[in-house]
């Protein structure tokens, strides 16, 4: 009886996690969420800017550029850049239910988090902060997940 209790709950769990049809494309088509959609590879790199799968965008990691420096105008400015990225792939940054920020001093985190907080005042992701050993002059690194 236990052992058919379990195979029922890992039965039902495992279709929970089946991915479901995302829905129709701008040309009416179907496009199944197991067929990802690779958006703007990199000619130099072996990575894309973004993947749309299941509805949902994956963005890889962006960073400040050149600019002015310090970890708050580098944040804005990855940040500027995760929303022109979302909308050029049709989504928002309003719709950003995950982010992981890279610092390169987890000390500044609270800097760091005054910026950030102004890029979501109300839907506020869920969000993990690693500090990790960055290239160059970079101070922070950030990637996210949004709803398509």
């Amino acid at each position: 009886m236990l052992r058919t209790i379990t195979v029922s709950i890992i039965s039902i769990t495992l279709m929970a996690c089946e991915p479901q049809i995302s829905g129709t494309t701008n040309n009416g088509s179907f496009q199944e969420a197991t067929t990802p959609e690779y958006m703007n590879p990199n000619p130099r790199a072996p990575y894309s800017e973004g993947v749309r799968y299941g509805g949902l965008i994956f963005l890889a990691g962006k960073t400040g550029g050149d600019g002015e420096p310090g970890v708050q105008e580098e944040t804005r400015r990855t940040l500027e850049s995760i929303e022109d990225a979302l909308e050029r792939f049709g989504s928002s940054i309003d719709r950003v239910v995950k982010c992981t920020v890279f610092l390169a001093d987890i000390r500044e985190w609270s800097a760091m988090n005054e910026v950030y907080a102004e890029f979501f005042p109300e839907n506020k992701p869920a969000r993990t902060a690693i500090g990790i050993s960055l290239g160059g002059d970079t101070r922070v690194e950030i990637e996210c997940i949004a709803a398509a």
